[in-house]
Protein backbone atom coordinates (compact mmCIF):
# COMPACT_ATOMS: atom_id res chain seq x y z
CA UNK A 1 0.00 0.00 0.00
CA UNK A 2 2.95 2.98 0.68
CA UNK A 3 3.84 2.20 -3.17
CA UNK A 4 0.71 3.12 -4.10
CA UNK A 5 0.95 6.64 -2.28
CA UNK A 6 4.26 6.99 -3.53
CA UNK A 7 5.03 10.85 -4.29
CA UNK A 8 5.09 11.27 -8.05
CA UNK A 9 8.41 12.88 -9.19
CA UNK A 10 10.07 13.05 -12.51
CA UNK A 11 13.00 11.73 -13.20
CA UNK A 12 14.78 13.41 -16.28
CA UNK A 13 13.85 16.59 -16.14
CA UNK A 14 14.71 17.07 -12.55
CA UNK A 15 18.44 15.73 -13.14
CA UNK A 16 18.46 18.16 -15.81
CA UNK A 17 17.43 20.76 -13.72
CA UNK A 18 19.90 20.45 -11.06
CA UNK A 19 22.69 19.94 -13.33
CA UNK A 20 21.65 23.36 -15.07
CA UNK A 21 21.25 24.85 -12.10
CA UNK A 22 24.84 23.49 -10.82
CA UNK A 23 26.51 24.86 -13.84
CA UNK A 24 24.52 28.18 -13.49
CA UNK A 25 25.54 28.67 -9.82
CA UNK A 26 29.21 27.88 -10.54
CA UNK A 27 29.42 30.45 -13.72
CA UNK A 28 27.42 32.50 -12.09
CA UNK A 29 30.27 32.70 -9.12
CA UNK A 30 33.16 32.39 -11.34
CA UNK A 31 31.78 35.35 -13.49
CA UNK A 32 31.71 37.50 -10.18
CA UNK A 33 35.11 36.74 -9.58
CA UNK A 34 36.97 37.00 -12.28
CA UNK A 35 34.96 40.25 -14.32
CA UNK A 36 36.77 42.72 -12.27
CA UNK A 37 40.20 41.87 -13.17
CA UNK A 38 39.03 42.81 -16.66
CA UNK A 39 37.56 46.17 -15.91
CA UNK A 40 39.31 49.35 -14.36
CA UNK A 41 36.14 50.61 -13.85
CA UNK A 42 33.87 49.93 -10.77
CA UNK A 43 31.65 47.01 -12.19
CA UNK A 44 30.00 46.52 -8.35
CA UNK A 45 26.46 46.67 -9.99
CA UNK A 46 27.41 44.73 -12.64
CA UNK A 47 28.12 41.92 -10.47
CA UNK A 48 24.85 42.86 -8.75
CA UNK A 49 23.07 42.01 -11.58
CA UNK A 50 24.56 39.20 -12.68
CA UNK A 51 24.45 38.04 -8.79
CA UNK A 52 21.17 38.76 -8.94
CA UNK A 53 20.05 36.99 -12.81
CA UNK A 54 21.94 33.91 -11.86
CA UNK A 55 20.12 33.67 -7.93
CA UNK A 56 16.96 33.75 -9.80
CA UNK A 57 17.82 31.77 -12.79
CA UNK A 58 19.47 28.70 -9.74
CA UNK A 59 16.05 29.26 -7.92
CA UNK A 60 14.06 28.46 -11.02
CA UNK A 61 15.88 25.01 -11.53
CA UNK A 62 15.55 24.26 -8.02
CA UNK A 63 11.57 24.92 -8.01
CA UNK A 64 11.51 22.96 -11.01
CA UNK A 65 13.45 19.91 -9.83
CA UNK A 66 11.24 19.71 -6.69
CA UNK A 67 7.96 19.41 -8.50
CA UNK A 68 6.01 16.41 -6.94
CA UNK A 69 2.56 15.15 -6.51
CA UNK A 70 2.22 13.75 -2.81
CA UNK A 71 -0.59 11.37 -1.91
CA UNK A 72 -2.34 10.42 0.96
CA UNK A 73 -5.45 8.89 2.19
CA UNK A 74 -7.70 12.16 1.87
CA UNK A 75 -6.02 14.13 -1.07
CA UNK A 76 -3.44 15.06 -3.11
CA UNK A 77 -0.68 17.75 -2.70
CA UNK A 78 0.22 19.11 -6.16
CA UNK A 79 3.79 21.37 -6.10
CA UNK A 80 4.09 22.89 -9.59
CA UNK A 81 6.73 25.60 -10.29
CA UNK A 82 5.00 28.21 -9.00
CA UNK A 83 1.74 27.17 -7.51
CA UNK A 84 1.32 24.94 -4.59
CA UNK A 85 -2.12 23.08 -3.82
CA UNK A 86 -3.75 20.77 -1.83
CA UNK A 87 -7.35 18.66 -3.38
CA UNK A 88 -9.58 16.30 -1.54
CA UNK A 89 -9.98 13.06 -3.54
CA UNK A 90 -13.48 13.97 -3.95
CA UNK A 91 -12.64 17.01 -5.79
CA UNK A 92 -10.68 15.24 -9.06
CA UNK A 93 -12.99 14.09 -11.34
CA UNK A 94 -10.38 12.76 -14.66
CA UNK A 95 -6.80 12.21 -14.85
CA UNK A 96 -5.66 12.95 -18.20
CA UNK A 97 -2.40 11.99 -20.42
CA UNK A 98 -2.59 11.83 -23.26
CA UNK A 99 -0.48 12.15 -26.19
CA UNK A 100 0.71 15.88 -26.55
CA UNK A 101 0.74 16.56 -23.14
CA UNK A 102 3.85 17.28 -21.61
CA UNK A 103 2.33 16.25 -18.01
CA UNK A 104 -0.67 14.98 -16.56
CA UNK A 105 -3.89 16.89 -16.13
CA UNK A 106 -6.41 16.73 -13.67
CA UNK A 107 -9.87 17.85 -14.09
CA UNK A 108 -11.55 18.89 -11.31
CA UNK A 109 -15.13 19.08 -10.26
CA UNK A 110 -15.45 22.86 -10.27
CA UNK A 111 -14.72 22.54 -13.80
CA UNK A 112 -10.97 23.88 -13.96
CA UNK A 113 -7.73 21.89 -14.70
CA UNK A 114 -5.07 21.40 -12.90
CA UNK A 115 -1.01 20.54 -14.25
CA UNK A 116 0.26 17.70 -12.24
CA UNK A 117 4.45 18.91 -13.27
CA UNK A 118 5.07 15.47 -11.33
CA UNK A 119 4.55 13.24 -13.81
CA UNK A 120 6.31 14.39 -17.53
CA UNK A 121 5.88 12.88 -20.89
CA UNK A 122 9.94 13.13 -20.87
CA UNK A 123 9.93 10.00 -18.47
CA UNK A 124 8.16 8.07 -21.37
CA UNK A 125 6.80 4.51 -20.27
CA UNK A 126 7.50 5.61 -16.72
CA UNK A 127 5.70 8.42 -16.71
CA UNK A 128 2.50 6.39 -18.49
CA UNK A 129 2.50 4.17 -15.51
CA UNK A 130 2.56 6.74 -12.88
CA UNK A 131 -0.29 8.25 -14.80
CA UNK A 132 -2.35 5.04 -14.11
CA UNK A 133 -1.35 4.59 -10.67
CA UNK A 134 -2.63 8.33 -9.90
CA UNK A 135 -5.83 7.31 -11.77
CA UNK A 136 -6.33 4.34 -9.51
CA UNK A 137 -5.80 6.35 -6.80
CA UNK A 138 -8.17 8.79 -8.03
CA UNK A 139 -10.75 5.84 -9.09
CA UNK A 140 -10.44 4.07 -5.76
CA UNK A 141 -10.84 7.39 -3.77
CA UNK A 142 -13.79 9.16 -6.01
CA UNK A 143 -16.62 10.70 -4.36
CA UNK A 144 -19.57 8.27 -3.70
CA UNK A 145 -21.82 9.74 -5.92
CA UNK A 146 -18.89 10.07 -9.17
CA UNK A 147 -19.53 8.23 -12.52
CA UNK A 148 -18.82 4.50 -12.06
CA UNK A 149 -20.12 4.01 -8.44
Amino acid sequence: MSELYAPFRPRLARVVTLVVGALLGVGTVALVALLPQFYTRSVVLDLVGISLVGLLGVWFCWRQASVVAVPDARGLTVRNLVVTRRLEWAEIVLVRFGQGRAWAQLDLSDGDTLAVMGIQRSDGERATHEAGRLAALVQAHGAPDSPGD
